[in-house]
């Protein structure tokens, strides 16, 4: 499937969960602006401050699971990231995930090998604190202590498979084993690039790179979390919102947005995390998209705002090269 052919069915993907969720919900466009409309200035300053906070966060997390040899100075792991976060937040199919890649070897001259370690380990990290953080809200919210038993339960998972992220290729090499094939050309390229990847990923998490990315990413969820509740409180659900509903409501929103096939820019799918996660604790379906939608709005806006920057600074970096710091 070409490029084209993606963006096209990405965006009816869009479309037809967005135009289903209105139906459903029973909103409007004319809802969705007053829910914007009603957003104080300040609620939205502050959101953009949390977010900028969030992004300082995860540029440092990558960084620190960058091998020292190849790791670049913060700042320009910070642009990169910015742009990498635009990249996976618009392109269909979460094939701009591959571009974190693409800007650290491009603008950094790191390893591509050791920037998709970075990139996978960064994402275990996601996946086991997300699904902590949302285990936690569910126990604190007491009604949901069995699911909150399993998303802890997946979080260790997750966290297992970051304290040893090569167990992920080892597929290959199994199955290249099963079907006999190690001994031909094909089968010892396979355990050959296996056998590297397996390295870098084990490279990212060593020396002591693991704890300190794992403890950048709790204050960078908490970030998460509280950007989303902040958003929610000013566009209408002040009443029904504290931090562990935020985080619940919101977490089915970011889980959701996850998913490989999803709409453009996340529209649609996004939205139908937040309604069911809001929806669960008793917002109205016509309040939860309206505010589900507006929060997606801001959280664009300031996406594309930071991921024009980082372009910028990427293409300024490129005229000089990138002094190696540890």
């Amino acid at each position: 499937m070409n490029a084209a052919l993606r963006l096209l069915l990405s965006l009816a993907i869009a479309v037809l969960l967005l135009a289903l969720l209105f139906l459903w919900g029973g909103a409007s466009c004319a809802d969705l602006r007053g829910t914007l409309a009603r957003l104080p200035a300040g609620t939205w300053f502050s959101a953009l401050a949390i977010h900028a906070g969030i992004y300082l966060l995860r540029a440092a997390r990558f960084r620190v699971l960058i091998p020292p040899r190849h790791r670049p100075p913060l700042a320009r792991v910070l642009g990169i990231s910015a742009a990498h976060n635009l990249a996976a937040y618009v392109l269909p199919a979460k094939t701009g995930e591959a571009a974190l890649v693409l800007y650290l070897k491009g603008a950094c001259a790191v390893p591509a090998r050791e920037g998709l370690a970075t990139l996978v380990v960064s994402r275990l990290l996601d996946l086991a604190t997300l699904a902590g953080g949302l285990g936690i809200a569910c126990l604190a919210m007491r009604w949901l202590v069995p699911l909150g038993a399993l998303l802890l339960a997946l979080a260790a998972l997750f966290g297992l498979l970051c304290l040893r992220p090569a167990a992920l290729v080892r597929v290959p090499t199994v199955l290249t084993r099963l079907a006999r094939l190690e001994r031909t050309r094909a089968g010892a390229r396979v355990e050959a690039r296996a056998a590297e990847a397996a390295a870098a990923l084990s490279a990212a998490g060593g020396a002591g790179r693991l704890p300190a990315a794992a403890l950048l990413s709790l204050p960078l969820w908490l970030g998460v979390f509280l950007f989303y509740a902040v958003l929610a409180r000013g566009l209408g659900l002040s009443e029904s919102v504290e931090l562990a509903r935020a985080t619940f409501g919101s977490g089915l929103a970011v889980a959701a947005n996850l998913l490989p096939i999803n709409g453009l820019a996340g529209f649609g799918t996004q939205e139908a995390g937040w309604v069911v996660g809001f929806g669960a604790l008793g917002v109205s379906r016509e309040l939860a998209l309206s505010s589900g939608l507006g929060a997606h709005l801001v959280q664009l806006a300031n996406v594309a705002a930071f991921g024009l920057l980082g372009h910028l600074a990427m293409g300024l970096a490129r005229r000089r090269p990138a002094p190696r710091t540890s």
